[in-house]
């Protein structure tokens, strides 16, 4: 089965091109990171208990005001009210020490990568030839070697990423958009370095057109995806787990070399400025 990684950066059109890729004619399942993040920190399960744990003592808005929408004082079937998130975010982030954040992190990061070996287990135990990895920041998280490809959904204009980004939340001032646009890599970097992964292992889908052009840049890219993971060679790895293993091991070994060498050749062009 193959891994197919998907990011972007904000405002270039990545959940659109997740969309169109869980549905006809693709139907691929998605294993969707941010919204494991979520769920992973909801009432009553083990994440939630610990940053309640962790943080409430010192944290008094931890939890959102009790309310007949979140039942209560003690949250819907007894498990708890939500998490204040802005609070936790102002805890965590604001004025909070590198201590918190790591903390945070130790109890949400993990949690949100066995959930998704969990998706990615039962995609590839229902058939399915290929399962999209929708990660915004892939590159950043290490998830990088384990794709056997990696798309970008990327723009080359990056004022269509500014008009985009402040039609959607139009409540940024034109700073307030470039600063949130400055505080990612760019994504324009990012289709170089998934494009230096080579053919089939690195596809990028521009998306500077309307909606219409997207999807047929998407059924462009997927045509080169589906040419390097057939259908035959997906039942060969259903049907034969230790070459599916095989395959993955060699697979991961190859694409970890890959960013391996592509951070010592970028690396030697910064250090020739």
């Amino acid at each position: 089965m193959l891994l197919l990684g998907l990011t972007g950066s904000i405002a270039t059109g990545k959940s659109t091109v997740s969309s169109i890729l869980s549905s006809p004619p693709y139907s691929l399942p998605v294993v969707d990171a941010d919204k494991i993040a979520r769920q992973v920190v909801e009432p009553g399960t083990a994440g939630y208990n610990k940053i309640v744990s962790h943080f409430g003592p010192s944290t008094p808005d931890l939890l959102v005001e009790p309310s007949p929408e979140n039942g209560g004082e003690h949250g819907h079937n007894g498990k708890g009210r939500p998490l204040n998130r802005p609070a936790l975010g102002r805890r965590v982030f604001g004025e909070g020490l590198e201590s918190d954040r790591k903390a945070l992190n130790g109890i949400v990061h993990p949690a949100v990568r066995q959930e998704m070996y969990r998706q990615m287990l039962m995609a590839y135990l229902r058939g399915n030839w290929a399962v999209v990895l929708d990660v915004p920041l892939l590159f950043e998280s290490g998830w990088e070697p384990m794709c056997g490809t990696i798309m970008v959904v990327a723009v080359k204009d990056p004022k269509v990423q500014m008009q985009r980004l402040r039609a959607r939340d139009d409540h940024l001032t034109e700073e307030d958009a470039k600063n949130r646009v400055a505080a990612q890599w760019d994504v324009r970097d990012k289709a170089e370095k998934c494009l230096g992964r080579g053919e089939k292992a690195g596809v990028v889908v521009w998306n500077d057109g309307g909606k219409e052009e997207l999807r047929r840049e998407v059924d462009r890219v997927m045509a080169v995806v589906r040419k390097g993971s057939p259908s035959w060679w997906s039942w060969m790895l259903l049907f034969c787990p230790p070459l599916g293993a095989l395959s993955g091991t060699i697979s991961y070994i190859r694409m970890w070399y890959i960013k391996r060498r592509w951070e010592r050749e970028h690396k030697m062009e910064k250090a020739k400025l």
